[in-house]
C-alpha cells in the first residue's frame, strides 16, 4: 500500500508491504470514473491511467459525424448520485457523442476526479509479483507503478480492428477511421467519399456524411438490421417525468434482461397469432424507436428460427417501403443471419439516405475489394475514384484492449496464452491465475448485450463492496478458482447455445477479427439474472474466489 496512514474507515489497509497505490484503474470512461469515485469513498488511494488526453473512453475517441448512443439518455447515465440525476438534463432522447462527452466531463469535474487521473498515459504491461503479492504496471511514459489491486476499465469496444487492405499506403486522399476521428472534425464538402462498413458506426455516419459530400460510395459486405430511433428533442415535461420517476426506472433497469425496462414480458409465441396481429405488434414497436422492444415482441424471437423469420420478413418489408430503388433495396436486405444474432443498429434516416442522388451502394460480397489505389478503391468489377475513405470496420471487441497489454499473473502466466483458445473468466469479473485483478464488463458478463452503464455500475459496486469486505477482514488476496471459472464458462456457453446468437459470424464471437478464436464472449442470460448470481456469490463469502489471509510475517499497514 501507500506509505500514508491507513485510509479505510475500519482502519485496516488492504495491502501488505509498500505500493504506490491501493488500487490502479486502467481507463477513464464510464467505468473508470465511477470506480475512482467509489474507491475514494472507501478511503483507498487510487489512480486512473488513461491513454487519451481527456476522459470519456469510447466517447472521447468516437467523434465521427452522426455518432450517438443507441440507449435512451435517461437510461444511459449514472444512477449513483441523486443530485447528479436531478441537475443534468439531456437535450435529446438519444444523446449524440458531444453531449455524452460533456456529461462525463461534468461528472469528472463535479466529483473532482481529475486530480487522480493521469491522462495521456497508456499501460503497456501489468505483472503480478508473486513474492510481494502486488501488481506492477508500466506505461508508455516510462513510469512503473505498483498497487495491491488492479481494475481493468478498458472498455468492450475500444480497440479498432486492424485494417488489412492492400495498397492503403498508396492512397493520396484522406483516410479516416470512425473509431479515431480527428478532434477538429473533417470537412467533406464537395468531395467524393468511400465509406467501408455498414455496422453501427457506418449506419450512423453515412446519412450525416451524405448531407455534406458531393458523392458517397457505400461499400457494404454484409447488410445488417437497423431500426429507426425516432430521435427527438426532449421537453421540460419529459425532464419532469423522468426526474420524478428515476427510482422506479433504475430499479426496472437493474432487474431487466437488457439493463433497460422493456415492459411486461411476452407470454406467447410469434407463431401463435395471425399474420395481421403479428404485423401490428411489430409495427407498434417499430414506431416506438426502442430496440429491445421489437426483440421482445414475442417469447421466441431470439430462440426459434421460424419465429425469428417473421420479424425478418417485417423488417424486409419496411426497407422496401423506404428505399425507392428496388435493386438497392434488395442489396440492403439482411439475409445471412437471424434478426438479433448480430448487433442491431439504431439509425436516423439510414435507409432513406440511399434515395439520395449522391449515394451509391456497392455490394462487395458479390464484387470484393481488391485493393486501395492512389486515387480510390478497386473491386473485382470496377474502380471507384474518391477523395477520402472512411473506414467503419469495427472493433476487436471485448478482449482487444486487454490483450493489447502484456498482462501476466502468477508465475508469469500470460493472459494472451491463457486466452489463446478464447477468453475465460469467472462472472466476467475475475480470472484464475490473476489474483487481485478485476475486469469491468468483461467476457462472461452481460456487457455488450446490455445497457453498458447499468452493467458498469453493477460491476463497480460489486468490486467496491468486495474490496471493502477484504479490508474489514484484513485479507489481501482474492482470486477466482479454476474450478468455478470452468463452471462459469460452461454455463455461459450453455446459455448462448439456446439462442440464435450462434447462427451469425458476429463480433460477439470474435468472427470479425482474422485468427481470433470463435467463442461467444458476453453472457446472454440477462442483466437481472446475472446480478442475482453476483449478489449470491458475494453473500456466500465470495464463493468461487480463493481469499488468502495476510502473511504473519508482514504488517497489514505501514
Amino acid at each position: 500500500m501507500s506509505t500514508t496512514p491507513p485510509r479505510h474507515p475500519q482502519g485496516a489497509a488492504p495491502s501488505t508491504g509498500t505500493t504506490d497505490f491501493d488500487v490502479i484503474v486502467v481507463g477513464a470512461g464510464f467505468a473508470g470514473l465511477y470506480m475512482l469515485h467509489r474507491l475514494r469513498g472507501l478511503g483507498l488511494k487510487a489512480v486512473v491511467l488513461e491513454a487519451g488526453d481527456g476522459v470519456g473512453g469510447t466517447w472521447y475517441w468516437n467523434r465521427y459525424p452522426g455518432a450517438r448512443c443507441d440507449i435512451e439518455s435517461k437510461f444511459y447515465s449514472y444512477s449513483f448520485d441523486e443530485g447528479l440525476q436531478q441537475e443534468w438534463e439531456w437535450s435529446e432522447r438519444y444523446a449524440a457523442q458531444p453531449e455524452i462527452l460533456r456529461y462525463l466531463e461534468h461528472v469528472a469535474d463535479r466529483f473532482d476526479l481529475l486530480r487522480d487521473i493521469r491522462l495521456g498515459t497508456r499501460v503497456t504491461t501489468a505483472r503480478f509479483q508473486d513474492d510481494a503479492g502486488v501488481w506492477c504496471l508500466r506505461t508508455d511514459t516510462g513510469e512503473s507503478l505498483t498497487s495491491r489491486y488492479c481494475v481493468m476499465a478498458t472498455g468492450s469496444l475500444s480497440v479498432a480492428k486492424d485494417l488489412d487492405f492492400e495498397g492503403l499506403e498508396d492512397f493520396e486522399g484522406g483516410c479516416y477511421r470512425t473509431s479515431r476521428w480527428p478532434h477538429e472534425g473533417v470537412d467533406f464538402t464537395g468531395k467524393r467519399v468511400a465509406i467501408v462498413g455498414t455496422g453501427s458506426s457506418g449506419v450512423q455516419s453515412i446519412p450525416a456524411i451524405a448531407e455534406q459530400a458531393a458523392h458517397v460510395i457505400v461499400l457494404q459486405r454484409t447488410p445488417g438490421f437497423s431500426l429507426p430511433a425516432h430521435n427527438r428533442l426532449l421537453t421540460d415535461e419529459d425532464h419532469r417525468a423522468v426526474k420524478a420517476d428515476y427510482a422506479a426506472l433504475r430499479h426496472a433497469s437493474r432487474t431487466s434482461p437488457f439493463g433497460i425496462p422493456v415492459g411486461e414480458p411476452p407470454t406467447f409465441s410469434a407463431l401463435e397469432v395471425s399474420p395481421e396481429e403479428r404485423r401490428a405488434r411489430y409495427q407498434e414497436r417499430w414506431d416506438e424507436g426502442a430496440v429491445a422492444r421489437l426483440s421482445t415482441s414475442f417469447t421466441d424471437i431470439s430462440t426459434d428460427l421460424d419465429a425469428n423469420a417473421t420479424v425478418v420478413e417485417f423488417i424486409h418489408s419496411k426497407i422496401r417501403e423506404i428505399v425507392t430503388d428496388p435493386d438497392t433495396a434488395q442489396k440492403l436486405l439482411p439475409r445471412a443471419y437471424p434478426y438479433g444474432a448480430k448487433r442491431i443498429c439504431f439509425d436516423t434516416d439510414y435507409y432513406a439516405a440511399f434515395n439520395r442522388d449522391n449515394v451509391e451502394l456497392v455490394d462487395v460480397r458479390a464484387t470484393p475489394i481488391t485493393r486501395v489505389t492512389a486515387t480510390g478503391v478497386a473491386t473485382t468489377n470496377a474502380e471507384y475514384p474518391v477523395d477520402a475513405i472512411v473506414f467503419a470496420t469495427g472493433f476487436d471487441a471485448m478482449t482487444g484492449a486487454l490483450l493489447a497489454m502484456d498482462i501476466r499473473g502468477r508465475a508469469g502466466l500470460s493472459l494472451r496464452d491463457k486466452w489463446a483458445a478464447g477468453p475465460r473468466t469467472y462472472l466476467g469479473l475475475g480470472v484464475a491465475g490473476f489474483p487481485n485483478l478485476f475486469l469491468m464488463a468483461g467476457p462472461g458478463s452481460p456487457s455488450v448485450l446490455s445497457n453498458l452503464v447499468a452493467s458498469i455500475e453493477q460491476h463497480v459496486e460489486w468490486i467496491a463492496e468486495c474490496l471493502d469486505t477484504l479490508c474489514r477482514r484484513g485479507v489481501t488476496v482474492i482470486e477466482a478458482t479454476a474450478e468455478e471459472e470452468d463452471d462459469w464458462v460452461t454455463h455461459v456457453n450453455e446459455v448462448s447455445s439456446g439462442t440464435l446468437f450462434m447462427r451469425a459470424d458476429s463480433w460477439y464471437l470474435g468472427a470479425n477479427v482474422p485468427g481470433k478464436p470463435r467463442v461467444f464472449m458476453p453472457y446472454a442470460g440477462g442483466v437481472g439474472a446475472y446480478r442475482k448470481t453476483c449478489d449470491k456469490v458475494a453473500a456466500n463469502g465470495y464463493e468461487g474466489f480463493a481469499i488468502a489471509e495476510p502473511s504473519p510475517t508482514r504488517p497489514l499497514s505501514d
